[in-house]
């Protein structure tokens, strides 16, 4: 079987292990989206630490869309070669690049426009959004598609649609956020329909050899939210749309919690799609244990190991998993003088 440090073939793509930099969101942009200093030092930094996949951030499609003020943002030409800046970098290393695109739909802490499937707030904390119009779906569909195109010129290896954690697609996908009576609410089916419309038209401006990832949440962790049999069926429609992995993430669009967080507790809602659909899955969630890495991609679990919070602990993460798990490593020239000469 597969270990974490094989490589994988995803369409044109070839990493040489399994292991990836999640999307971290920062809040250190320049108000109109534009990235600076600490993007080019955070995400150099990351570039070096081992790892085969360096997503950047959730990355905003329009100016209404941003989680904050702060959020990087592809929503304008200029904003492509900051970007473009730490690709280059990234991939002069050895090192593929991601971004993922999202709007924030009701969770966008601004003070302008706020737009959702229906006009339910987040919580007491945020404001009631505007049920979007014809108009809306429109020109959202057009900023994904137009921030894919950005993200082709600025070099990126793979998209991912944001689908989780409560922004705008997770909320046309739960019954707890969408509780529209046209074509778009409803049953399964038809809460898909704006999100399966806005990965085809990703997927079409893309280049074929491009590999597109969607993340979802498996889980509103609510007895009234999504079911793992919904999710059985998005994911199938999005891998037959295009998407190539589906990152198995959980929760977020109510203010409800999982009743255990521990080391893996995601996977098991990844293996429940993985067992009922043909698609790469993608493993988050405290899994920076490089044993337990290991194992799931050793037992079939998922096929690339996401990575958060322990790159930010510890930006050699990659190199030190490799040692743990007494694999080569390959740190950057400069640095070799640091690991001992069997392992470097």
């Amino acid at each position: 079987m597969a270990g974490l440090f094989d490589p994988l073939v995803i369409r044109g793509l070839t990493l040489n292990n399994r292991i990836v930099v999640s999307p971290m969101c920062q809040y250190q942009a320049e108000a109109n989206g534009y990235i600076n200093d600490w993007h080019i030092v955070h995400y150099g930094s990351l570039a070096l630490a081992g790892a085969s996949l360096l997503f950047v951030e959730s990355t905003a499609v329009e100016d209404r869309g941003r989680i904050s003020s702060r959020d990087v943002g592809l929503y304008e030409d200029g904003q492509v070669e900051g970007l473009r800046r730490i690709v280059q970098f990234a991939h002069a290393q050895g090192v593929k690049m991601g971004v993922q695109l999202n709007h924030a739909g009701r969770k966008a802490d601004l003070d302008d426009d706020i737009i959702a499937p229906s006009a339910v707030a987040f919580s007491d904390r945020y404001r009631t959004p505007r049920e979007m119009t014809p108009e809306d779906f429109a020109s959202v569909l057009e900023a994904f598609q137009q921030s894919a195109r950005r993200a082709v010129a600025a070099g990126f290896d793979v998209i991912e649609i944001h689908a989780a954690h409560g922004y705008l697609l997770h909320q046309f996908l739960s019954p707890l956020s969408n509780r529209r009576q046209d074509e778009y609410g409803g049953e399964r089916e038809q809460r898909l329909r704006f999100p399966l419309e806005v990965v085809r038209a990703v997927r079409a401006v893309i280049p074929h050899d491009m590999p597109l990832f969607v993340r979802v949440s498996a889980s509103d962790y609510h007895p009234n939210g999504l079911s793992i049999e919904d999710l059985r069926y998005f994911t199938q429609a999005f891998r037959d749309a295009g998407v190539s992995l589906v990152d198995v993430s959980s929760g977020g669009n109510v203010p409800v919690a999982p009743d255990k967080v521990y080391a893996g507790y995601q996977i098991p809602l990844a293996e429940s799609i993985r067992s009922h659909v043909d698609v790469l899955i993608g493993g988050v969630g405290m899994l920076d244990d490089p044993v337990l890495a290991d194992s799931i991609v050793q037992s079939n679990r998922a096929d690339l190991i996401f990575i958060a919070r322990g790159f930010l602990r510890n930006k050699n993460w990659g190199h030190d998993a490799a040692i743990a798990l007494r694999q080569p490593v390959r740190p950057p020239a400069p640095y070799v003088r640091a690991y001992p000469t069997s392992q470097a």
